[in-house]
């Protein structure tokens, strides 16, 4: 990257190149908000952040590496211009940016999304000028900053459960202008002191959709939101409240994951091999290879979700060639392992964890294996469904 040595004059340039890559790629269909992409400084609400090494530590860890200003200028500053996440935190540790160290694996806590993503949102929430809008997961505020200037900062509140990381984002949104309503708060509980909104639009998963979130949302009023679960299946939908509590709405394609919820975290369950150790020896052949649930397909992203939906509490690891499942709900396990080019599976406990993915995994292949725009869910007082039409005999449980 060539750049001047001026801040300002290298990123408007930089800023520039986005908007029209993110253009041509089909992203910013909408001037306006091209407009806001080009006028939006990420690099303010990224003062450090980390990118994966090339290579692996001695024990197989991703090595994250800090980038600054200070540690390499045009590394940072391309980073933060380009189509991609920024992990700004990881295990709920705040870095300190002034002497940043390499981290060795870890779970991500927050992020700046990938612009495309960010724009990708706002859009297919529908958001328009003069919608009252609640955005759950400030973040670094980037996308806050986007919303600001596309909607005006008015009718826009963002909330965050860190209050760090909410302090460094008001931070940067109120050097460059922009007024949003901010708070720390749970999403899960979305914010009621604004209440009621036009638009919900969640930049974090959950496991099912929160209650407090349609009761805040007006009649007509639409939730855009990521499902996950402990399997890591994701699907977005979109959904419509009706005003009485529900709603529905059809998932949308892609394969987009954002991170989950805090209060919505797995729980740990320890060694596989004790839960292995207390399955019966009796196997069986199943007639679905794991992979289709594992595989980095599409296919496999969107069948994943489905498999979660009807084994809620499960967590899958895979062990050499092994692949568990565990429930640490039920007490509920599974060993998948590949014998003489077949899979066998054992498994134990009130739940029969495989069978019910099987079941799903047949019904797929039955109905045509159908996309994840031919889901409906229903959201209702006391329960959430993903519905099929060709699958009338398998509604799925919320994941």
């Amino acid at each position: 990257m060539n750049t001047t040595g001026d801040l300002e004059t290298d990123a408007a340039g930089l800023r520039a190149h986005l908007a029209r890559a993110l253009a041509e790629d089909g992203v910013l269909a909408d001037e306006g908000w091209r407009q806001a992409v080009e006028a939006v400084p990420r690099h303010r609400f990224v003062p450090g952040f980390y990118l994966p090494a090339d290579e692996r530590d001695g024990q197989g860890l991703t090595v994250w590496e800090p980038v600054t200003a200070d540690l390499d200028y045009g590394r940072w500053l391309a980073a933060a211009y380009s189509d991609t996440t920024l992990i700004t935190q990881f295990d709920g540790d705040e870095p300190d940016w002034k002497s940043p160290a390499a981290r060795h694996g870890g779970a991500p806590t927050s992020s700046s999304t990938l612009p495309s993503l960010v724009v990708r949102m706002w859009a297919d929430a529908d958001v328009q000028e003069g919608h009252t809008v609640l955005e759950i997961g400030t973040g670094t505020g980037y996308s806050t900053a986007l919303a600001c200037e596309r909607l005006g900062s008015a009718d826009i509140t963002s909330i965050e459960v860190d209050p760090h990381r909410l302090d460094q984002a008001a931070s940067a949104l109120y050097g460059c202008g922009y007024t949003p309503t901010l708070a720390v708060a749970d999403g899960l509980y979305g914010y009621w002191p604004e209440a009621s909104f036009d638009r919900i639009v969640a930049a974090c998963s959950f496991r099912a959709v929160p209650p407090a979130l349609l009761a805040q949302t007006r009649p007509g009023g639409k939730i855009l939101l990521t499902l996950s679960g402990w399997l890591y299946g994701y699907a977005r939908v979109l959904l419509t409240v009706n005003g009485d509590h529900a709603a529905e709405g059809q998932l949308l394609g892609g394969t987009v994951s954002f991170m989950s919820a805090r209060t919505d975290a797995a729980p740990a369950f320890g060694n596989p091999a004790h839960w292995a150790a207390g399955l019966p020896d009796k196997a069986r052949t199943t007639p679905h290879d794991p992979e289709r649930i594992t595989a980095a397909t599409e296919e496999a992203f969107h069948l994943r979700f489905l498999a979660q939906s009807a084994v809620p509490d499960a967590q899958m690891t895979t062990v050499g060639e092994v692949v568990h499942l565990v429930d640490a709900v039920t007490g509920s396990a599974a060993t998948l392992a590949p014998i003489d080019g077949r899979w066998e599976v054992r498994e134990g406990g009130p739940v029969k964890l495989w069978e019910r993915i099987e079941k799903v995994l047949s019904a797929y292949d039955e109905a045509g294996r159908p996309r994840p725009e031919t889901f409906t869910l229903h959201v209702y007082d006391g329960g959430q469904h993903l519905r099929h039409p060709q699958l009338p005999g398998l509604p799925l449980p919320r994941p």
